[in-house]
């Protein structure tokens, strides 16, 4: 018996898994890690998908993932705008707890990503398409290769066809349509380290739907009974959908399906005029059409049989869920707001343990024209030169000066305890609102009247997360402002 378990412990600790059965089928047959895949689109609502009843876009191989994989129907970007998403996701914070107000806000060089825990961790880590986050500049501490991805292959912002990609800081002319050049970077990153021992993490981050739409002809000429801003719009969700495809082709091809985690999602809900939201309001607003996005998750070794959860869930979970699966340990964790998903994986989740806040600051974004700044970089590089602008560098970005006050939130937060979602505008004074999202999905109906011992306690849930917000975003999480701190 002593040996039995001493056999089992180091298997556990080999990374297999021994779950029995459970309400989904789930069995153990993971003998290794896997590998993780994390793709996201860049302004694609919740509605446009084919899958999602939209009745025009035509998405062949999303419609195919979704019956293959496990849907989240209800799954939330942490904001309504792109680079604090992507922050969520790399940290499984809540972008504002390290100044990711809005677009064009780099991460904090303090906080620890997903891509150091796991590379700490023994996975070989790779970055390709749009970060947003920060410079892609060489010297920068705040581009992929600082923030622990092994290789990069990344763009400042949304990109465009032919666009001047960094290579890991060396500006690239990369023809090609947007999203499959993302998808073949990636795709030479997965190849080369197919069989290496240890697993890999990708992220591919797509820099389409985004405004302006270019999409290619044939694509466009997929939609002639729409108008050409529409065709366009189509047209890039459809290239998209082309690569997505593309990507999971592969995998099969080299035998990584069965053991790789696919993760899909969007960063913030429907373009207003052209996408489809997921409820009331679009890109930018709290309200559910600017956070509910289409995701999806596959890996077979541990999820075999597809199935649909309404379970909430937010980008911000990801973190602690790939922390999980890899094994990988943080030493001093700064405060999450994400929870792990291992147990919706496996079945065992039924309702979300914990609220999600939201929070949209009315601090600004600041504008990062990708086009230009590559453009620059390629004509700097070329005359044998860097870049050492500032503005592109962010090399203030670890900087802690500015204190917030802690007794006051202004701009637009929410507290969504399923299926309660209380809203605080905070302008000259606070207004409230109340939605129950069972009963009024498009938040139609302010209940706040009606049930102020609920908006009460809700309330003091929810300035309750923005005080802890705010206490982070002062620097109280690092022992030193300005130093990383974390032991990973």
């Amino acid at each position: 018996m002593r040996t039995n378990r001493r056999a089992f412990l180091k298997m556990v600790g080999a990374g297999v898994w021994l779950a029995g059965a459970d309400p989904v089928g789930v069995r153990a047959v993971s003998v290794r890690r896997p590998n993780i895949i994390l793709c996201m689109a860049d302004d694609q609502g919740w509605g446009d998908m084919a899958y999602n009843g939209h009745p025009v876009v035509k998405t062949p191989h999303f419609d195919r993932f979704a019956a293959e994989a496990l849907r989240f129907d209800r799954f939330y970007a942490a904001a309504p705008v792109c680079s604090p998403t992507r922050g969520s996701v790399m940290t499984g914070r809540h972008p504002n707890r390290f100044g990711c107000f809005k677009w064009g806000h780099p991460i904090r060089p303090q906080e620890i990503t997903v891509a150091e825990a796991l590379k700490k961790a023994g996975y070989v880590t790779g970055h390709f398409g749009k970060w947003h986050l920060g410079s892609v500049c060489k010297g920068s501490p705040v581009n992929p290769g600082a923030k622990g991805f092994d290789e990069w292959f990344s763009a400042p912002n949304f990109f465009d066809n032919d666009p001047i990609m960094s290579r890991e800081g060396v500006a690239v002319p990369t023809p090609g349509e947007s999203s499959m050049i993302t998808v073949e970077a990636a795709l030479a990153f997965i190849r080369k380290h197919a069989q290496d021992p240890q697993p890999f993490l990708a992220v591919v981050w797509f820099g389409n739907p985004h405004a302006p739409h270019e999409a290619l002809e044939p694509d466009r000429s997929l939609y002639p009974d729409q108008n050409q801003k529409l065709q366009s719009f189509y047209g890039e969700i459809t290239a998209m959908d082309r690569a997505f495809g593309r990507l999971r082709e592969e995998l099969r091809a080299l035998g990584l399906r069965a053991n790789t985690l696919l993760w899909y999602c969007s960063d913030n809900g429907g373009l207003p005029g052209v996408g489809v939201s997921g409820g009331r309001g679009n890109k930018g607003q709290i309200y559910e059409g600017g956070l509910r996005v289409p995701a999806l998750l596959e890996w077979p070794a541990r999820i075999p049989r597809p199935h649909t959860t309404n379970v909430p869930c937010n980008t911000v979970d990801i973190y602690p869920t790939l922390l999980e699966v890899a094994g990988a340990k943080v030493g001093r964790q700064p405060p999450l707001d994400g929870v792990s998903l291992v147990p919706l994986l496996d079945g065992r989740m039924k309702m979300r343990p914990r609220p999600m806040g939201f929070w949209d600051h009315p601090t600004p974004g600041i504008a990062t024209p990708s086009k230009q700044w590559m453009a620059s970089l390629y004509q700097a590089q070329q005359a044998g030169k860097e870049m050492d602008d500032p503005a592109q560098l962010f090399l203030d970005a670890g900087q802690i000066t500015q204190q917030y006050p802690q007794d006051s939130f202004p701009g637009h937060a929410a507290w969504l305890d399923w299926p309660w979602k209380l809203h605080r505008i905070e302008k000259k004074k606070v207004t409230l609102e109340l939605y129950n999202l069972a009963d009024d999905p498009q938040e139609s109906t302010d209940l706040a009247g009606r049930s102020p011992e609920r908006v009460q306690a809700l309330r003091a849930q929810l300035e309750a997360w923005l005080l802890s917000v705010v206490r982070s975003l002062n620097g109280k999480d690092y022992v030193n402002s300005g130093s990383v701190i974390y032991d990973l």
